[in-house]
């Protein structure tokens, strides 16, 4: 019982007489009810207690389920935050990348040239002389999707017409990557080379000759260490899926060694090509502009004659050294004829060499194949860029088995200024001696052309 009960109980004795039975037996009675009702009071506080302790609990068990449910909503605030991160870098352009595996560029160039091509002066043509063009203006965007997919896709939209160049969906697995949509399909060190990056205002004289160019297909590659294979089927470019060549068919191989052994970066390659025409190929030809593109002139062809299939190898090698580079190629076509006609094999290649004269500077490279130059003090840091010197010989020879489309030999140099990174200036200069040209002269179909071109270009 109560403290202050049983202090209440001895008073209430104290007070009672203790003489007469009446007033005995009522403070009897007045003391059993105050007892009873002591004792209700009592139970009532312990249930009232009881009360109180499941409503302590109760609230206990509400505020670590609150807080459980409050920290579950900050993971997930954290992970939504974590999804939704956006990266905003520069390269050339805006590149916008989440850390959930977004991201997305705009891409694009412009390249416009101007030049002159002197022939013989019997030589009545109007794309000789002094011309000028845009050579490229080209637009497009490029990014990567959540699970190692990626995606290209750009259009040309030069000399009045929207070409698309690249259209791809990729995969990339580790050392393996997967390609899909129109593509350039692993023909030669030289084509493979962003027109951003090649030595020259064109690209070697074989690899237009014979008809290299981005084609629709499906094709793989594999790079581990130094180590690159790619290899691919294909139809035709976008452009002809609606002709003829749209049932062309292809198989394309390349392979690469490409050690580093201090400074000194080597390149090795080869590649293999067959492309059957399944009878609906018509008329083809082979042909080449004289080391710049502002003339539709072609001094060495072969005309229009029927080709069933193509087969077709190269050997490419390089070595980039400081900066010093040396590359050159080789590639041979066949081109076989229908009804037991001989079958002519073409041959062109080339080598050159390049050094710059702004000091900490070198020639780019990556994953087979030259890459950007990056100058070592930019004219935007206070230096003056990165400036480069190139000299090349390049042969083709067009005339084999009955086909005579005129060989060449072209000595040319080249002066490439890049102030900044993504904008580039280029002077040419070529020297070409044609034999069994297809465009006569007076004096005959052996004869020389000189060539000046020069090109201004930025990229992003």
């Amino acid at each position: 019982m109560p403290k202050k009960s049983l202090l209440f109980l001895s008073a209430a004795a104290l007070a009672i007489p203790t003489h007469g039975a009446a007033a005995q037996a009522i403070t009897e009675e007045q003391a059993a009810a105050l007892l009873d009702r002591l004792n209700q009071l009592e139970a009532e506080v312990k249930s009232l207690r009881s009360q109180l302790n499941n409503v302590r609990t109760s609230q206990a068990s509400q505020a670590e389920a609150v807080s459980a449910v409050a920290e579950q909503v900050a993971a997930t605030d954290e992970k939504l935050a974590a999804a939704n991160t956006e990266k905003v870098t520069w390269k050339g352009a805006p590149q916008i990348s989440t850390s959930s595996g977004w991201s997305f560029k705009p891409r694009g160039r412009l390249q416009y040239d101007a030049g002159t091509v002197n022939a013989p002066g019997s030589i009545v043509d109007n794309g000789l002389g002094f011309q000028s063009e845009i050579r490229r203006a080209r637009l497009g965007v490029q990014g990567d999707i959540p699970g190692g997919f990626g995606y290209k896709f750009e259009v040309d939209v030069a000399d009045n017409e929207v070409v698309v160049t690249d259209a791809v969906l990729t995969y990339k697995d580790g050392a393996a990557k997967f390609t899909v949509g129109q593509h350039n399909n692993f023909q030669s060190f030289e084509e493979l080379t962003s027109s951003l990056h090649i030595s020259f205002l064109e690209r070697a004289a074989f690899t237009d000759a014979f008809g290299f160019q981005r084609r629709v297909g499906v094709s793989g590659e594999y790079k581990s260490g130094d180590f690159l294979a790619q290899g691919g089927v294909f139809t035709s470019n976008f452009d002809d899926l609606s002709s003829d060549e749209a049932n062309a068919i292809g198989l394309d191989g390349r392979v690469v060694f490409m050690p580093k052994t201090g400074d000194t970066q080597w390149h090795l390659g080869g590649s293999v090509h067959w492309r059957d025409m399944n009878d609906q190929s018509g008329a083809m030809r082979y042909r080449q502009r004289p080391a710049i593109h502002t003339t539709d002139t072609r001094f060495i062809n072969t005309g229009n004659f029927t080709v069933t299939r193509e087969t077709s190898y190269g050997l490419e090698a390089a070595v980039l050294s400081g900066p010093l580079h040396v590359a050159g190629e080789a590639h041979w076509l066949k081109a076989t004829r229908p009804g037991g006609l001989a079958n002519p094999t073409f041959f062109g290649g080339y080598v050159e060499a390049g050094y710059f004269f702004t000091k900490g500077d070198s020639r780019g490279y990556k994953s087979g194949k030259f890459d950007r130059v990056k100058p070592n003090a930019a004219v935007g840091d206070g230096g003056a860029g990165a400036l480069q010197a190139n000299v090349r010989f390049d042969y083709l020879d067009l005339s084999d088995a009955g086909i005579i489309g005129g060989t060449q030999n072209a000595y040319q140099a080249s002066l490439i200024w890049t102030p900044a990174d993504y904008v580039r200036f280029m002077l040419n200069y070529s020297h070409i001696e044609y034999d069994n040209a297809a465009v006569s002269a007076a004096s005959g179909n052996n004869y020389t052309v000189d060539v000046f071109g020069a090109r201004a270009q930025v990229d992003f």
